[in-house]
């Protein structure tokens, strides 16, 4: 196991790299003829706001009448006039419900998404299937689904908290199309992911007693392909638990990194390149310049 000097060691070479690689960039870059680009140009406040451009209305999905997971709950800008959508899947973690994430499908929706929270065909579902789970769910939101004809079926993300976090990753190892993973304080047996090529975010939290960073978060990040656009927070004073309720910090990172490789929207770089910094994280790795 990596010793906490070594990491802390590790991480400021990182973010010294970062700042050298991007240093001389000025400004926020732009996007030029994106068709994915959605809403007003970003600002910290916007992307840290309680809720974005877009009016967002949600629909329930009985768990009776799909297969493959437990249903759940899709939010969705209410506007037609932008066209279609990224859609991003998010699951809970052991023992626990949608309700436990559900902070995140309105937040996110507002920002340009369509979201869809689901619940696990059975609470203590482990992370293999989870990840399983998050796959069938991303099928039937993108093909079946009340709002599937919102939604660019080739742009899609997945996010999950805890054995959801770890089911995450073991979507887009299966799945390697998917646009953004997010494991959020993830919990996974297997530690090691060099499989997985899709841009991954790792948040972590630092007083994390039931997943530790030092033996899942951390090695989750440092496993994953240098070939891969990859970024590590840790949640300074954060519990395992922090993602349950909301969270400026984790929805910030989260909204930039998928307007950034779900909808290839440059303008949100500058939220993550350099390094991010700040008293809410404690620490901080990245692949910058993405």
């Amino acid at each position: 196991m990596t010793s906490p000097i070594f990491w802390r060691r590790a991480v400021a070479t990182a973010a010294l790299l970062t700042t050298v690689a991007v240093g001389g960039v000025a400004g926020p870059a732009v996007a030029a003829d994106n068709p994915y680009e959605r809403g007003p140009a970003p600002t910290w406040a916007s992307i840290e706001a309680a809720r974005g451009a877009f009016a967002v209305s949600q629909s329930s999905v009985s768990r009776y009448l799909v297969s493959g997971f437990g249903g759940g709950t899709i939010y969705y800008p209410s506007d037609r006039s932008q066209g279609t959508f990224g859609a991003v899947v998010v699951a809970p973690g052991y023992t626990a419900r949608q309700s436990s994430i559900a902070w995140l499908g309105p937040r996110i929706a507002s920002q340009g998404f369509v979201v869809f929270t689901i619940d696990t065909t059975t609470v203590y579902d482990q992370p293999a299937s989870r990840g399983d789970q998050l796959l069938a769910a991303a099928d039937y939101l993108t093909q079946r689904s009340s709002a599937a004809d919102r939604i660019d079926a080739g742009r899609v993300a997945v996010m999950g908290h805890s054995m959801g976090g770890g089911g995450t990753l073991e979507a887009v190892k299966d799945r390697p199309s998917l646009k953004a993973a997010i494991p959020l304080t993830p919990w996974n047996i297997d530690k090691t992911w060099p499989e997985v090529t899709t841009p991954t975010l790792v948040i972590g939290a630092q007083n994390d007693s039931v997943a530790s960073v030092a033996s899942h978060a951390r090695p989750f990040y440092q496993t994953l392909p240098a070939s891969t656009p990859r970024t590590y927070l840790e949640l300074r004073g954060a519990s395992h638990f922090a993602p349950n309720t909301s969270n400026t910090t984790i929805a910030e990172y989260s909204i930039a990194w998928l307007k950034r490789f779900v909808d290839a929207d440059t303008r949100y770089t500058q939220f993550l390149c350099p390094a991010p910094s700040g008293s809410a994280l404690s620490a901080v790795s990245t692949s910058c310049p993405f």
